[in-house]
């Protein structure tokens, strides 16, 4: 008699052209060849779904009925952006995070997965900072109104789980960055930010006289520098420590724990605090990210700090002892990471 084939697993990414949903659709795809259970992805731009229109959402749910849902999509971006338009940052993500969560309960969906962000944690959290520092102090004030909706997202998951029995989970990925990433001039992170302009840099090099000189502007990273006489000027004393995380490491982290038995990872949380950090486990100066990007563009010029502006948080690092003890650690090294970004950037910008 022949088998009964297995059932196929319909799995929707919430947000799956961005860097973090995009990398999560690589990851399934390249392991797909070796599932038991076929998957059936469930792709939306937003064009042709508006998450923060409810009544759209229902409607998706209702006649789509996917088994798993990662739910990645948000609106994001670097301090600028998020001391810009903190409005939309807030509005935004609420809205995406509770029609997406409550709209797949209504469907009868188990398993979701949500994306947070190390900002949830306070600005002067003890490090390295610990799922237990959750609403301990107060946020950053920056990016608050960012933070906030994705702590929401937490509890949304949390509080379905408790009331309903569904096994929705959290994961708090820290700094990320890699294939897929926002180098806007003035929007991006502060990895996209430094290859841009050290990349712009060289190029200013490579095309002037040894005693010209060129300049730009990146608000992005709380710093109006200059390129002068060849030399990349930024704010603040470079020793501020950042982790970082390469995309894709982060997608194999959810899937992960998108997939562990919920035995495992019920023993591994508490129903009030069931986020899971997910980090490199190592810090950086700014200082040593910037001369490690130079290196790796190939840029000869100098780098300077302006210590009489700001550094920021002293340090930002995330405990990922749980997610270590559940079995993930990351493979791909800072250095290994910064040449597969900028060979990114150099594919997706002219010059």
């Amino acid at each position: 008699m022949a088998e009964t084939p297995p059932k196929q697993s319909k799995i929707y990414i919430a947000g799956h052209r961005g860097m973090a949903g995009s990398a999560i659709l690589r990851n399934l795809l390249s392991t797909q060849g070796s599932s038991l259970i076929p998957q059936h992805f469930i792709l939306r731009t937003h064009n042709e779904l508006d998450l923060t229109n409810q009544s759209d959402v229902r409607s998706f749910f209702e006649k789509e009925q996917p088994d798993q849902i990662y739910l990645a999509a948000a609106k994001v971006g670097g301090i600028h952006a998020n001391d810009t338009y903190p409005a939309e940052f807030i509005y935004q993500n609420l809205m995406m995070e509770c029609n997406i969560i409550h709209e797949a309960w209504r469907a009868g969906v188990q398993k979701l997965l949500f994306l947070g962000s190390s900002c949830i944690y306070p600005k002067l959290a003890s490090q390295p900072m610990s799922e237990n520092a959750l609403l301990t102090g107060v946020l950053e004030s920056t990016n608050e109104p960012y933070a906030i909706a994705k702590i929401a997202g937490i509890k949304l998951c949390e509080s379905y789980n408790r009331q309903y029995g569904t096994d929705y989970r959290s994961v708090m990925p820290t700094n990320l960055y890699g294939t897929g990433d926002n180098y806007h001039p003035e929007n991006s992170h502060v990895i996209p930010a430094l290859i841009r302009r050290i990349h712009e840099a060289k190029q200013a090099m490579e095309k002037v006289e040894p005693d010209s000189s060129f300049s730009a502007h990146h608000p992005a990273l709380n710093n109006p520098s200059a390129l002068n006489n060849h030399s990349v000027l930024i704010w603040g004393t470079g020793t501020p420590r950042r982790e970082f995380l390469y995309i894709d490491d982060m997608a194999a982290a959810c899937v992960h724990v998108m997939n562990l038995d919920k035995a495992d990872y019920e023993a591994h949380t508490s129903p009030m605090q069931s986020h899971i950090n997910v980090g490199s486990g190592e810090d950086i100066t700014i200082k040593e990210l910037a001369e490690t990007i130079a290196k790796v563009v190939g840029y000869k010029g100098a780098i300077e700090f302006d210590s009489s502006k700001p550094d920021g948080t002293p340090r930002k690092l995330m405990d990922s002892t749980r997610l270590n003890t559940l079995g993930w650690k990351p493979t791909i090294g800072l250095a290994e990471g910064l040449k597969r970004a900028y060979q990114d950037f150099l594919k997706r910008h002219d010059g």
